[in-house]
């Protein structure tokens, strides 16, 4: 097993490598679910270092996470395993979907984890996304139990404001902030970023690759398959979709010269923001797994960062994230 660089997140101790994995594409969202081919790659990783995976309760859903426990059957001391809860997915239409924050059903969501990733402790626990109906205080307040208890050793939020992270923050330390930040999604510099600095709290940018646009490999909305999320998705639509494509070919011709793909790059610059970031770009795919983790050996000099900077700056993307509902449930 080779060793990559490590990061910590938060002050309590949290070491994972520089470089995590989304495995949420293995199992829901993108086309293509291929088990055996996911299993390669959650055992390659790990051979490359890779210590690092991140699910959730809602990606499958619980697909995911029993994936993830079946392919790390006495692997799990190698690893730091990350799972979230707080979206609910109604089982006859997953499309629908609400956010709960109650501390019962907190409760019950961890039992199922634990169960479904067959451990008796989750590394790092999120909520997912932060339920504007429940005070954090009261959600965080039981997920800290959870630690006294020994079933969860770190806890997180995702998408949460720079408030909200205060609030949580003030009742058990908040290891790591969950959030897209990428090239075209700059906004966690707004705020959050800083926040999270000066609580001493690690940042997991989620999509530092812009769901795979920034690699270069979608040339056209028909490359993405019928089922595929991103095709209801404003970046990926209309001119939103020629003027991202644009942003894609400067990105790339740095690339070439750098002699690294656009991917790599991408993943570089989100890395070099700071040693308090650990990206999880996701794949399913051995191939661009390898490519992922050699972004490492890519390194950035202050000019890069700069002409990086003019070609990409905060809101260069054309288009929001998420959809105008999803929107709502974002920086919560």
């Amino acid at each position: 097993m080779a060793t990559l660089e490590t990061r910590t997140l938060g002050r309590n101790g949290l070491r994972v490598s520089a470089l995590g994995l989304g495995c949420m594409g293995m199992s829901d969202f993108y086309a293509g679910r291929d088990d055996a081919e996911s299993t390669r790659t959650l055992h390659r990783a790990l051979e490359l270092g890779v210590t690092f995976f991140d699910t959730a309760d809602m990606y499958g859903p619980y697909k995911n996470e029993e994936l993830l426990g079946r392919a790390f059957q006495g692997k799990r001391d190698q690893l730091v395993l990350a799972t979230k809860f707080g979206i609910q997915r109604d089982p006859n239409d997953p499309t629908k979907r609400g956010i709960n924050g109650q501390p019962a059903y907190m409760r019950q969501a961890c039992e199922g984890s634990l169960k479904r990733l067959q451990t008796d402790h989750i590394d790092l626990y999120y909520q997912h996304r932060v339920d504007p109906n429940i005070p954090i205080e009261d959600t965080v307040g039981a997920m800290a139990e959870l630690v006294q208890q020994g079933k969860v050793r770190f806890l997180g939020l995702s998408e949460a404001s720079a408030d909200t992270i205060r609030r949580a923050h003030a009742v058990h330390p908040i290891a790591a902030v969950q959030s897209e930040y990428s090239l075209w999604s700059r906004d966690p510099e707004d705020e959050v970023l800083a926040t999270c600095r000066e609580l001493g709290i690690g940042f997991v940018p989620y999509s530092p690759l812009g769901r795979g646009f920034l690699t270069g490999q979608i040339q056209k909305f028909e490359d993405l398959a019928e089922d595929d999320y991103r095709r209801f998705t404003p970046r990926f639509q209309g001119e939103n979709f020629q003027k991202n494509l644009d942003l894609v070919a400067r990105i790339n011709e740095l690339a070439q010269q750098k002699n690294c793909t656009p991917g790599q790059l991408a993943l570089a610059w989100v890395l070099a923001q700071g040693p308090d970031i650990v990206p999880i770009p996701g794949t399913k795919r051995v191939k661009y797994l390898e490519e992922n983790v050699a972004a490492l050996d890519v390194h950035l000099s202050e000019d890069d960062l700069r002409r990086i900077n003019e070609i990409a700056p905060q809101g260069a993307a054309a288009g929001s994230r998420y959809p105008a509902e999803m929107m709502k449930s974002v920086n919560g």
